[in-house]
């Protein structure tokens, strides 16, 4: 076969490669022979070297157990006799507070909080409908200020100092913080488990550091509850990275504040950086 009909041949193969992130992987190849390929073609490939077949490597999620359709049922069903409750025993109850929203809202409050199920701002810190402008992530980090990355964060602060015109911003970590947790795991090299959670936790990367150059003798549960509030001090640093939040702060219209909720002891600290 001639270089030329070499070449063609090869353009025949689809070749797709992925960088593995995760230990459990499955391997499929995307390559297929072209079904033009002439006879005689055919009779000399074994004078060829073996087409390079790429593998595709992807991440298997790993699911629990399937649950029962019933189960499934049961928990919707929950979420309607949680909104029945809510509404006969709250919303049909206060008209004074949700008459006014129906108009629009006014929060004083934006809150930062982890996403993680055991802590609500709302709840921990009895703020009703209406009073916070709330987002929630992974170790409730806050990004400094890039208009190329993390805009649904950097949209969000903007909506509230600017057009809500909020007057404190909040940043609450807590307790036994699984982000913040394997942000303080992070290896070196090491390859990601996760699509999206490592490569956002790094945000709190320079807090890590700091962390760990600081007590590097303390056993590695007592620098995640350390890093839980440092991780929380670098939000607030990389608020003020964002021009019209320091201009909020310059002008006396905004304030920050930083938060620690331990929901083993039952405990809130609050703090200005």
């Amino acid at each position: 076969m001639s270089t030329a009909a070499a070449a063609a041949a090869a353009q025949s193969w689809c070749f797709a490669t992925v960088t593995p992130r995760s230990r459990a992987t499955v391997v499929a190849s995307l390559a297929s022979p072209s079904p033009s390929s002439s006879s005689s073609s055919s009779s000399n490939s074994s004078n060829l070297p073996a087409p390079f077949r790429p593998r595709l490597i992807r991440n298997t999620p790993v699911f629990a157990a399937p649950v029962a359709p019933a189960a499934m049922d049961a928990a919707v069903d929950r979420l309607k006799d949680g909104f029945a409750k809510f509404k006969t025993e709250f919303y049909d109850k206060k008209p004074e507070l949700f008459e006014p929203l129906k108009a629009g809202q006014a929060p004083k409050y934006m809150v930062f909080s982890c996403a993680d199920s055991r802590v609500c701002p709302s709840v921990t810190m009895g703020l009703e409908p209406g009073e916070a402008f709330t987002v929630r992530n992974i170790a409730n980090m806050v990004p400094a200020y890039c208009k190329i990355k993390h805009a649904g964060v950097g949209s969000a602060i903007e909506y509230a100092v600017c057009a809500l015109k909020v007057e404190l911003i909040v940043v609450i970590g807590h307790s036994r913080c699984g982000g913040i947790k394997a942000l303080l795991s992070l290896k070196d090299g090491a390859p990601d488990s996760f699509h999206f959670v490592e490569d956002w936790v790094r945000t709190g990367f320079p807090a890590k550091k700091k962390v760990q150059t600081e007590h590097a003798s303390l056993p590695f549960d007592d620098q995640c509850a350390i890093l839980e509030k440092e991780a929380v001090n670098q939000s607030l640093e990389n608020l003020k990275t964002y021009p019209f939040v320091k201009e909020g702060i310059a002008n006396g219209t905004l304030k920050l504040v930083g938060g620690h909720y331990d929901f083993v002891s039952g405990n809130l600290d609050l703090w200005e950086p």
